[in-house]
This record gives structure tokens, sequence and C-alpha cells, in this order.
């Protein structure tokens, strides 16, 4: 995959550079003020941001938060990213400002080289989520040069994503161009052997990804919610576990493929982490669980199965937490296999993490540093590994 990288830009200094990025970040309350929880995405946009400023550009940054459905909502403003943003590259200017407002387009007009300033969230207007083609050229015309390092929104076809690049030479930031050399290695000739991980809630948005990654990779280790589908689909009760009826029959289908490594044993509970207890996965087709309770973590024993797996592995991706790790007496599958990944990514061992969940997981265990690599996009990252060209890529390919 031939990418136009911002490195092959010729004579950044001057130039206004309209840069989709992805802050679409958590927010939480802190006394009357509304602040980032979490700078993660912003700190990943500080090498593009830093490149353009220190080639003379004047960048201007845009970003959707959240899904005020097209309408200002002064909660998803994205002030509390500028504040954070400012003190990170310590400059003023970051205050978002709405392009449409006579304000605005003067303080666009009035930069400098070197300046910074950002757009106010992109999704208070309707324009944005309909791929608007009067909408994407008015934001094409903020600038001379479009760069995406918006890696994270790149599976969505929006205007700042795949309409703005009709009006502008466009460009792939070092973020984005980072994520899918990552991402493109691991769909390509990983080292073998080569282990995934997959898990999380549901199913249905995994059946791609699961049936492209078992093209590559020597086994696929499921957790989470989403193998209770397999687990119904082989007769099993489940009590009051999370599954989905409409996705029994894939499950049954992916049950005869070798490749496939499922949990020996499960911790069951109550969703209030109240009562738990161990259960092996017995050969005769019974009772896992039954209602109120439900297959919530996996077991000591799969754990042992899987970190033996692990050890083995050159190559690692993983998605998905192995069960309901927010509450305490479900996390230690999910931590106990973060750790070993981090620990092995230290080594000789390439590590792949994604997913918003999965990252806050690893980011638990204190070791997240040690992976090589942690990717900013959960459905673009699914999507990638499904063997899809995103939208989002599609204008930046030579």
């Amino acid at each position: 995959m031939k990418l136009r990288t911002i490195d092959e830009i010729k004579k950044l200094k001057g130039k206004r550079v309209l840069v989709r990025v992805d802050f679409n970040v958590p927010l939480k309350k802190s006394g009357a003020k509304i602040v980032v929880a979490d700078d993660t995405r912003i700190r990943a946009a500080l090498p593009t941001i830093k490149y353009l400023l220190g080639q003379g550009a004047k960048v201007i940054l845009m970003s959707h938060l959240g899904d005020p459905g097209g309408k200002v909502k002064k909660n998803l403003s994205l002030k509390p990213i500028g504040s954070v943003l400012g003190k990170l590259l310590l400059m003023k200017g970051t205050a978002p400002a709405d392009w449409e407002g006579r304000k605005g387009l003067k303080k666009i007009d009035a930069m400098k080289t070197g300046e910074v300033m950002m757009l106010e969230n992109l999704r208070f207007h309707p324009g944005e989520e309909k791929n608007d083609k009067k909408f994407a050229a008015g934001l094409a015309s903020l600038a001379d040069i479009y760069v995406n390092d918006a890696f994270a929104a790149a599976h969505r076809a929006h205007a700042s994503i795949v309409g703005v690049p009709k009006f502008l030479p466009s460009y792939t930031g070092l973020l984005m161009k980072k994520e899918i050399n990552v991402l493109s290695s691991l769909l390509g000739k990983p080292s073998k052997p080569f282990i995934g991980l997959i898990g999380g809630a549901k199913i249905s948005t995994k059946i791609s990804v699961i049936e492209n990654l078992l093209k590559k990779v020597n086994s696929l280790l499921l957790g989470g919610a989403l193998v209770n589908n397999f687990f119904k689909a082989a007769g099993y009760d489940i009590g009051a576990s999370v599954y989905e009826p409409k996705e029994l029959k894939t499950a049954k289908k992916f049950l005869k493929n070798k490749k496939i490594v499922l949990p020996i044993d499960f911790v069951v509970g109550d969703f209030k982490g109240k009562k738990a207890w161990v259960i092996s996965v017995p050969k005769k087709k019974t009772a896992l669980c039954k209602k109120p309770y439900a297959l919530l973590d996996i077991g000591p024993e799969t754990i042992k199965k899987y970190s033996e797996i692990i050890r083995k592995a050159q190559t690692i991706a993983w998605n998905g937490p192995m069960g309901y790790f927010e509450i305490p007496k479900y996390s230690h599958g999910t931590l106990a296999l973060g750790q070993l990944i981090a620990a092995r990514s230290k080594g000789k061992v390439f590590g792949v993490v994604g997913g918003g969940e999965t990252i806050e997981a690893v980011k638990k265990t204190g070791m997240s540093e040690y992976i090589d690599h942690i990717s900013t996009g959960g459905g673009a990252m699914l999507e990638f590994l499904e063997g899809k060209v995103l939208p989002g890529i599609k204008p930046l390919l030579k």
C-alpha cells in the first residue's frame, strides 16, 4: 500500500494545512468543569502537528467529538481538548473556533507561520456525517493542503475524511502512516507463530475479522462475551450470559476450525460481582451456569493454556477483553494476558493491541509502554484487519 505522506510535501513554510485528527476522547466532570479523562489520542497526534509546525506551516486542526447529531451541544465542545493541546504544545490559539463564523475566519486569516488553531466539533454540522459536498468544499477553502492523521475515523465516509481530499492535495500524517504500516505487516508476512486474541461483547462486529485472521494466524484465542455464542451453539446452557441468537449458525461454523481455541474453564457470577466461582467446561453438553448467573471471565486453566500458546508466539495481535474486566472479580483473565503480552513484546515478539476497552485494560496492568504498537483505532483497526481499504485511506493512495 503506497501512500502520499507529509514528508513528501515541499515548501510547507507559510502554507495553511488542514489536519484531520481524532480527538474523540473521553471526558469527565471535575467540579463545574468538563475535562479530558484520557489524552492518549491527543498525544498520538503530536508528532504530525509538531512536524508541520517545525516546517513553518500554519496548522488548522479539525476533529469530531461524540455524537451531537448535527447540532451544537456545549457539553461536546472541543474546548477541554484545546486546553490540553495548548499545554502540550506550550502555545495559545488552540481554543476551538467555528470556521463558518466571521471571528473564526478572521482568526484563520490572521494566522502566522508556525501557529496552530482548532475548529469546533465537526459534528455540530449535519454536513459532516452526511458527507455534504458544500460542507467539504467550505472546509477545504480554509487551507492549501489536507493531511489525514485520524486513523480511528478512517472507516467513516464523512466530509472531513473523504470529501475534503477532492478539493485539496492530500497526504497521510505520521500517525496514520504508522497505523497502516503496522497493521499491514500483520496481514502481510508476520513472523510465525502468529497468535491472535479476539474478545469483547459482540461476535457480530468481529465475524469478518475472525474470518480474515484465520487465514493468517497459527492460533486464534477467543474470550469475552463473544465466546458465549460458541458454547450456546454447541448445546450448553449458558444461563444469563450475553449472546446473539442470530449469530449462532456462524459460531457453529467456526467451531469446526482447528485454529480457534476456546476457554476450558470460566469464572461464573452475577453482574455486580457479589458472588463468583470457577467452573470447568465438561465434555457433556450440560449447564455451565443457570440464571441469574453468567460466564464473565476466562478461568485459571484457560489463562494457563492461553499463556503457553502466547509464550511460543513471535507476533501477537489482540483486540477485545477476555471478560467483564471493569469488575475486579472478572478482570483476572484480561489483566493476566495483558501483562504477558506486554512482557513478551518487550523481547523479540512483535505485539499489537487495539480497541478502546483493550487499551484501557492494558493501562491497568501498568505495562502499556512495553507494547510495540497500541492502535488508536477500534472499529477502524477491525475493518482494516478484515482486509478492507478504508474510505479515509483511499484518497491518500498514490
